[in-house]
């Protein structure tokens, strides 16, 4: 058996060399064959060449360098297209996802399982607004798909080969993996783990970044959105009604001086109308805009030229020949 980990990096310089350091103590005691495959997405310090300085001691471990910035879901992909283990594990490079958990991912996949999720325990050290906003999510987006989507899941997971193949045939541009692996059917099996404090620097996730990954995952696993819009217009087409069945009894009863000319009709066309009009178009013009970025069928990510393994050494040794 061979297993990879794919560890996607961004402006990790602080902490690679720790990181790795603590992985590789882990996965020396696992009795199989075993790689590393980081890739660098975009980074802009030295991650890259410090990952090199790793590559150099260490033929167990890759590099992939994306040729910019492609984002978190982009980068895992990369490395699951380009892992060629039995089994594939993939973990963030920060510190937060515990190597030392290797081994019972392990273990569930040795009892047949093609997916091995992991689950955060609450953490009391995360914000009060992060964690109803993380609850909410998950909440509405369980309710708005027809794919469960474990709550509190990372992307810290172990595929089997056949999920992997699997997934490969997923090309589409907006990614939620956390849904398409369970969306996929392979059996799966959970494991809960206590997210840990970074091993140095900040999160380089933002607020905006989480609110475009949870937009990926509610209009690329639901239509409902859609559904709830056609149902706003049922709703103001009934309150249409029931104001134009009210404007008529106040008229057939002799009322009709109660009503103000023209300010009726004005509010229920501007607020009504208007407003639902707005949240229409507005929803459609977001499905419209992700199946244009599908039929343009760009690929995912590019990569760089990497050096060939030991090249650095090989030149300092050539410029040492020159000058005898």
């Amino acid at each position: 058996m061979r297993l990879s980990v794919v560890v996607p990096v961004y402006n990790e310089e602080a902490v690679v060399l720790s990181f790795h350091a603590r992985l590789a103590g882990v996965l020396d005691g696992v009795p199989c064959a075993w790689e590393i495959c980081y890739v660098d997405d975009g980074s802009t310090d030295q991650t890259a060449e410090m990952i090199r300085h790793i590559m150099n001691a260490d033929a167990r471990v890759r590099l992939l360098q994306l040729s910019r910035n492609f984002g978190h879901q982009v980068a895992l992909t990369a490395g699951m297209d380009h892992a060629d283990g039995d089994a594939v594990i993939t973990m963030d490079g920060d510190g937060q996802h515990p190597p030392e958990l290797i081994p019972e991912l392990l273990a569930l996949y040795q009892k047949g399982y093609d997916l091995v999720l992991t689950q955060r325990r609450a953490d009391k050290d995360a914000g009060l607004i992060k964690r109803l906003t993380s609850r909410g999510f998950y909440w509405l987006i369980n309710r708005l798909s027809q794919t469960y989507i474990l709550p509190d899941s990372a992307d810290f997971r172990l595929m089997s080969r056949e999920a992997v193949l699997g997934l490969r045939q997923v090309r589409e541009q907006h990614r939620f993996l956390r849904g398409i692996v369970t969306w996929m059917g392979f059996s799966w099996a959970v494991v809960h783990f206590q997210a840990q404090p970074r091993l140095a620097g900040c999160s380089k996730y933002s607020s905006r970044k989480m609110l475009e990954l949870a937009g990926n995952a509610v209009f690329s696993f639901s239509t409902v959105p859609l559904r709830l819009a056609i149902w706003m217009g049922f709703i103001l087409l009934f309150f249409s009604a029931t104001e134009v069945a009210w404007v008529l009894y106040l008229i057939s009863v002799g009322r009709q001086a109660e009503l103000v000319p023209g300010w009726t009709s004005l509010m229920l066309a501007l607020l009504g109308i208007g407003g639902v009009q707005l949240v229409l178009l507005g929803l459609v013009g977001q499905y419209v805009g992700l199946i244009f970025q599908e039929t343009k069928k760009r690929p995912l990510y590019f990569l760089k030229p990497q050096p060939r393994r030991g090249a650095a050494a090989e030149t300092v040794e050539i410029e040492e020949n020159l000058r005898v």
